[in-house]
C-alpha cells in the first residue's frame, strides 16, 4: 500500500528507510525532466532505480502544479489494463462508454502533472504506446518511468542508473574519507538498522569497503548484505561473499558483471537459507503483492506447513527475504521484485510451478467463495478489508484461470471467483474492473455448470445498468433470461426475475418492476437456513428494489414492508451493507411524502451504517439525497456542497449521482433552486468545494462532524491552477491567445485549452466573465502587461 502526503496533491509513497546518496544522479534527472517530457531511469534489477525516481519527483513536485502522481506496475500482468492502473492511481471515475485512454487524456490535457511508471520492463510495447498517446494529447504532461531496458521511442531521453560509488579496490581509503563513497554510507546505515551498535571502525572499515567492492555498489545487494550483520562480522561476510562470488562468477562468464554481481548476492542469500527455506521461498513467489499467513499455509505443500512452518517464514524475514509489513491488525509479507522474480525461477526448476499456480488459484477460489458465503453477517467490513489487501492475488488467480487451459484446473474455477466477488466488486465501485473479468469469463468457454454462468450474465446485466449501459444490461438480461428458460428450475427462473426486475428500474419503469420482484420474491420464500450467501444477497437485492420502486410510486406500505422484511434478515446478522442502502431507499420514500424529519434520520442512518464499509456508491446516492433535503430545508449552500461530493464519488465509480432515471427530477429542481439562491457564483464555488472532499471528509459534512455548515474555503480558494491563475491575468490585461503564448512561451493552442478550463471551472460562457472575476478575487495583484 501506498501512503501519500496529506496536503500535497499526488500520490507518492513516503520512504520508509533513509535515501542514500545519488546527488549528480538526482540533479541529471531532473535537468532531464526539465527539458525533455519522456525521461527513462534505464538499470539492471537492484540498482535502485524505484527509489531514485521516487526521490526525484518528489524534488521536482514544485515544477508540476496537478501533483506527481506514482504508478507501480510491477504486479501488473495484461497490458490491456494499463490504462485502467494509472487512471486508478490518479484516482479518476470510470466513465461508461468511453475507454480508460480517453478518460486519461480529457483528465491530463492541460493539467501539469508528472507521472512516474514504475517496473515497465514486462510491458515494454503497451507502455511505450500508451506514453506516446498521452504526450502527444497532454501538453504540459511529463513522464518519468524506470525500466530495465528502454522503451525505445521517439523523444525518449535516458539516464543510466549507475551503481553507487565504491572505494578503490586495490587502497582502502583512510577511515574518515570513506563516508563519502554512497555504497558505504548505505551500508553502515543498513549496519545499523539490523544492528544498532553498529559502527563504522578502523577494526572494520576495510571489510566494508571490500564488501561494497565485491558487490559492485548495488543497493539491493549491499542491503542484503548488511542484514547479515545480526549474524556475522563484516570480516566473516566479506569471506563467505569473495568465496561465493568467485564460484558463481566462474559459471556464467557470459552474464554481464553487475548482473553476476547482483546474481551472485541472491544465490549466497540463497545458499545461507536452509532446504526447508529455499523450498518455502521458492513457493511463496507465487504470491503478487503481498500475502497473509493463512494464504501460505493454504498454497505451500503439506510438506512445508507443519510445526516449524512459522519458524522458516520468521527466518526468511530475518534474512531479508521477506519483508513483514502491519496492515491494521494483520501482518501481512511480500518480497522485493528481484527476490521473488529469483524465487520463480527456483520454482520452474523444481518443476512445480504449475501445481503452485494451481493451488494458488484454489485458495483464493475458496476465499471469495467464503467472503460471500459470510458477507451476510457480522464480518462483512472485516471480509471487505481481506480482499481490498488481495487484490492483485485474485487479479492474477483470475488470468491464470483464463489463460491457456491447464491440466488439472477445473474449467469453471472463474466464473465461480467472479460470481463471488460481485458483491465485493460492487461495494467498492469498482463496477469496470467486475465486467472486465465477467466479460472475459463469459467468453472463456460456454460453462458446463449453466448455473454459474447464469449467475455471470445476471451480475454483469445488473453492472451494465449501474453504469448506465443499457444496451448491455438489455443484452445480458434477456441472455440470463433465455438461460433460466432452458434450465427451468426454480433457482433460475429466480435469477431471472430479479434480472428483469432490475432492467425495468434501469430503463426508469418502475410500475414494471412490480411483478418480476414480487414473483421472485415469492420463490425466494423457502428458509434462509438453506440458501448461500449469494442467494440471501440476491433476496435483499429484490426487496431493496421493490423498496425503490414503490416507495417512488407513492406506494408507502410496500415499502415499509420490505424494509422490514430486510431488517428482520440483517439486523440479527450484524449486516452493514444492505440495512445502509435499506434506510436510504425508505428515507426517499418518506421525503417524498414531506417527512423531513424521519428522511434525515433515515439518510443519516445510513450514511453511519455505510461507514461500516466504506461503499463509495452508496455514499454519493446518500449524498445526493441529503441534498434534496437540504434544498427543503433552506440550505442551498449546503446542497450545492453535498451535490459537489456527490458527483465526485459517482463519477470515481462510474455511475451517475442519481441512480435511476424516475429521480431526476429532484435533481434537477435542487441544482436549479440552489443556483437560484446562490448565484451562479457562489453555488459554484460551493459545489467545488464539495467535489474537492473526500469519502469521509464528505460523509462527516453530511453528519455535522466537520464544523460549520458554510462550506470551507481552503478547497476553494484553488479554483484555478497556478498557470491558469497566470493565463487569466493575462486575459484580464486584455492580451489575445497569441499573445498569451507568445509571453508565456506555450503553444496557442495549450493557451486556448487553458482559456476553455478556466470558462469552465467558473462556470462563465466569456472573457468579459473572467476579467470580472480576476478584478473581484484578486484586486490587490498587479496585471501583468
Amino acid at each position: 500500500m501506498t501512503t501519500s502526503v496529506k496536503g500535497r496533491l499526488g500520490n507518492l509513497p513516503l520512504e520508509l528507510t533513509s535515501f542514500v546518496g545519488r546527488r549528480r544522479e538526482i540533479a541529471e534527472a531532473r535537468r532531464l525532466l526539465a527539458t525533455s517530457r519522456l525521461v527513462t531511469l534505464a538499470g539492471i534489477g537492484g540498482v535502485g532505480k524505484t527509489r531514485l525516481a521516487l526521490r526525484v519527483a518528489e524534488d521536482s513536485r514544485r515544477a508540476f502544479a496537478d501533483g506527481v502522481w506514482f504508478v507501480a506496475l510491477g504486479d501488473l500482468h495484461d497490458p490491456a489494463l494499463l490504462p485502467e492502473a494509472v487512471a486508478a492511481a490518479l484516482g479518476l471515475p470510470d466513465r461508461p462508454g468511453s475507454s480508460e485512454s480517453r478518460l486519461l487524456v480529457d483528465h491530463l490535457s492541460t493539467r501539469q502533472t508528472l507521472l512516474v511508471l514504475d517496473n515497465c520492463e514486462h510491458l515494454l510495447g503497451a507502455v511505450a504506446e500508451f506514453a506516446q498517446a498521452l504526450l502527444r494529447a497532454c501538453p504540459e504532461l511529463r513522464i518519468l518511468t524506470t525500466s530495465r531496458e528502454l522503451l525505445g521511442v521517439h523523444g525518449e531521453r535516458v539516464l543510466r542508473v549507475p551503481p553507487l560509488t565504491i572505494p578503490d579496490a586495490q587502497q582502502t581509503p583512510p577511515l574518515e574519507a570513506l563516508p563519502q563513497y554512497e555504497a558505504v554510507a548505505l551500508f553502515v546505515t543498513r549496519a545499523a538498522a539490523a544492528l544498532p551498535d553498529f559502527a563504522l571502525t578502523e577494526a572494520n572499515c576495510a571489510a566494508v569497503a571490500g564488501i561494497c567492492g565485491r558487490l559492485d555498489g548495488l543497493p539491493l545487494a549491499i542491503e542484503l548484505a548488511a542484514v547479515r550483520m545480526r549474524m556475522m562480522s563484516a570480516e566473516q561476510i566479506l569471506q563467505r561473499l569473495t568465496d561465493q562470488y568467485q564460484l558463481l562468477t566462474v559459471g556464467s562468464r557470459a552474464a554481464p558483471t553487475r548482473l553476476q554481481t547482483l546474481r551472485s548476492c541472491v544465490d549466497w542469500s540463497y545458499e545461507l537459507c536452509t532446504a526447508r527455506e529455499r523450498q518455502l521461498w521458492a513457493w511463496l513467489s507465487v504470491f503478487v503483492g503481498g500475502f497473509e499467513l493463512d494464504a501460505a499455509e493454504g498454497v505451500c505443500p503439506e510438506e512445508l506447513v507443519d510445526d516449524y512452518f512459522l519458524d522458516a517464514v520468521a527466518s526468511l524475514v530475518d534474512k531479508s527475504i521477506l519483508i513483514r509489513e502491519e496492515c491494521g491488525d494483520v501482518v501481512r509479507f511480500g518480497m522485493a521484485e528481484t527476490i521473488r522474480d529469483y524465487g520463480g525461477e527456483k520454482l520452474r526448476e523444481s518443476g512445480d510451478f504449475s501445481g503452485a499456480g494451481r493451488r494458488h488459484l484454489g485458495f483464493y477460489e475458496r476465499l471469495a467463495t467464503q467472503a460471500a458465503t459470510e458477507w451476510i453477517g457480522p464480518r462483512q467490513p472485516d471480509w471487505i478489508a481481506r480482499l481490498d489487501r488481495e487484490q492483485s492475488n485474485l487479479r492474477d488467480a483470475l488470468a491464470f484461470s483464463m489463460s491457456e487451459p491447464v491440466v488439472g484446473t477445473d474449467p469453471d474455477v472463474n466464473a465461480r471467483i467472479v460470481n463471488a466477488l460481485f458483491l465485493f466488486w460492487t461495494c467498492r465501485g469498482l463496477l469496470a474492473e467486475a465486467r472486465h473479468w465477467m466479460d472475459r469469463s463469459l467468453a472463456c468457454s460456454e460453462s458446463p455448470q449453466a448455473s454459474e454462468r447464469l449467475s455471470t450474465l445476471f451480475d454483469d446485466g445488473v453492472l451494465a445498468g449501474m453504469q448506465g449501459q443499457l444496451g448491455d444490461a438489455t443484452a445480458r438480461a434477456e441472455q440470463c433470461c433465455s438461460l433460466a428458460e432452458q434450465l427451468g428450475d426454480t433457482g433460475s427462473l429466480e435469477i431471472a426475475n430479479y434480472a428483469r426486475g432490475y432492467l425495468a428500474m434501469f430503463r426508469g419503469d418502475l410500475a414494471a418492476a412490480y411483478e418480476p420482484f414480487q414473483a421472485a420474491l415469492a420463490s425466494a420464500g423457502a428458509p434462509l437456513a438453506g440458501r448461500t450467501g449469494l442467494q440471501i444477497a440476491r433476496q435483499l437485492g429484490a426487496l431493496l428494489g421493490l423498496a425503490l420502486a414503490s416507495g417512488l410510486l407513492g406506494d408507502e406500505e410496500t415499502a415499509v414492508a420490505c424494509y422490514e422484511q430486510t431488517l428482520a434478515i440483517t439486523t440479527p446478522r450484524g449486516e452493514s451493507y444492505f440495512r445502509a442502502y435499506s434506510s436510504w431507499a425508505l428515507g426517499l420514500t418518506v421525503l417524498r411524502t414531506g417527512d423531513i424529519d424521519r428522511a434525515t434520520t433515515l439518510m443519516e442512518q445510513a450514511m453511519r451504517l455505510n461507514r461500516q464499509v466504506n461503499d463509495p456508491l452508496m455514499t454519493g446516492w446518500c449524498l445526493e439525497s441529503m441534498a434534496w433535503i437540504a434544498i427543503r430545508e433552506d440550505k442551498p449552500t449546503r446542497a450545492a456542497v453535498l451535490m459537489g461530493a456527490a458527483e465526485t464519488l459517482s463519477q470515481r465509480v462510474g455511475t451517475a449521482s442519481v441512480p435511476l432515471p424516475y429521480m431526476l427530477g429532484n435533481h434537477d429542481e435542487c441544482v436549479h433552486q440552489a443556483r437560484d439562491a446562490l448565484g451562479k457564483r457562489s453555488y459554484t464555488e460551493a459545489f467545488r468545494t464539495g467535489a474537492a472532499m473526500s469519502l469521509e471528509e464528505s460523509v462527516a459534512y453530511a453528519l455535522g462532524d466537520r464544523p460549520a455548515d458554510q462550506p470551507q474555503t481552503a478547497p476553494v480558494a484553488p479554483v484555478l491552477t497556478p498557470r491558469e491563475t497566470e493565463v487569466a491575468q493575462l486575459v484580464a490585461a486584455g492580451h489575445p491567445n497569441k499573445v498569451i503564448a507568445s509571453m508565456l512561451v506555450l503553444s496557442p493552442r495549450t493557451v486556448t485549452g487553458h482559456v476553455e478550463h478556466i470558462l469552465a471551472k467558473l462556470g462563465f460562457t466569456s472573457r468579459t466573465q473572467i476579467v470580472a472575476w480576476v478584478a473581484e478575487n484578486q484586486p490587490d495583484r498587479q496585471l501583468p502587461r
